[in-house]
């Protein structure tokens, strides 16, 4: 039988391919994915940026139980921009890491940002005006 590194059956020193091979045995950490604390340390102070995103979304979705709607949709908007912040700010970051930094920086801060923009925007009395949105969402309403 041959073998992927000499397919005619020769023996001899493998050689080295930069192809990916057909079977994957694992997958890559993303970057700043590590612990955000010593190993030694209990289990939530290693996850402490995860944890503090999820407490601030938790807080806001709390709030939005409770009727404080807008407060609540701008508490996790902020949380979510916060996340972004930490996922720029900080070499590794636990659990918080999914992606590349890249790719999670983008993902939480424009989720965030377009979170606070439309918490801003509710109605009865909003406290920001677009109208190019006012109008995208009355035409799609309709």
């Amino acid at each position: 039988m041959g073998d992927a590194a000499h397919p005619d059956g020769a023996s001899g020193p493998r050689r080295l391919t930069r192809r990916f091979p057909q079977l994957t045995r694992d997958t890559a950490r993303p970057q700043g994915g590590g612990r955000a604390a010593p190993g030694d340390s209990p289990a939530p102070a290693r996850q402490w940026p995860l944890l503090s995103v999820m407490g601030g979304v938790g807080l806001g979705l709390l709030l939005v139980a409770f009727d404080v709607s807008r407060i609540g949709a701008l508490v996790i908007g902020l949380s979510l921009l916060g996340g972004a912040a930490l996922r720029w700010a900080l070499p590794s970051v636990g659990m918080l890491a999914v992606r590349s930094r890249f790719t999670d920086m983008l993902t939480y801060g424009v989720l965030g940002f377009v979170i606070v923009i439309l918490a801003m925007m509710v109605q009865p009395k909003p406290w920001l005006h677009l109208p190019f949105l006012e109008d995208l969402v009355h035409l799609t309403v309709r």
